[in-house]
């Protein structure tokens, strides 16, 4: 039997419209899906020390994804947990416009889909 449980699974979208950046889209996707993630039962049904009983491991699919700050990413993720990073290609980039005001390099618009899981480290 694995140590950690798996107790939440989200995904997320995100979008970079300007600037081809696909940290800003990694970082959008992470917040995206946070915003449905309530960790409420971890807090009142179980006693546990985020710092060593909760890790984050996030799969990001997203064009570019060696231009990725991991640690950026990273950051996103507002829990003090033990947080693991996958950046692969993968997302959508799409012509928007561009626009030299934006910081636009070319016309592309970059998609980054995130998927969270959240483990909790069972008892012993």
């Amino acid at each position: 039997m694995s140590e950690w449980g798996r107790y939440v699974i989200e995904i997320g979208m995100g979008v970079d419209q300007h600037g081809q950046d696909p940290t800003k889209a990694a970082i959008k996707a992470i917040k995206d899906a946070i915003t449905r993630i309530c960790t409420v039962g971890l807090l009142e049904l179980f006693e546990l020390e985020f710092e060593k009983d909760v890790k984050a491991e996030v799969i990001i699919g997203v064009p570019y994804p060696q231009k990725v700050d991991v640690e950026k990413v990273k950051e996103a993720i507002p829990l003090p947990c033990k947080k693991v990073i996958n950046v692969v290609e993968g997302g959508l980039k799409g012509p928007g416009i561009a626009l030299k005001e934006f910081g636009d390099k070319t016309n592309e618009m970059l998609i980054a889909i995130a998927f969270i899981t959240l483990y909790v480290r069972r008892g012993e």
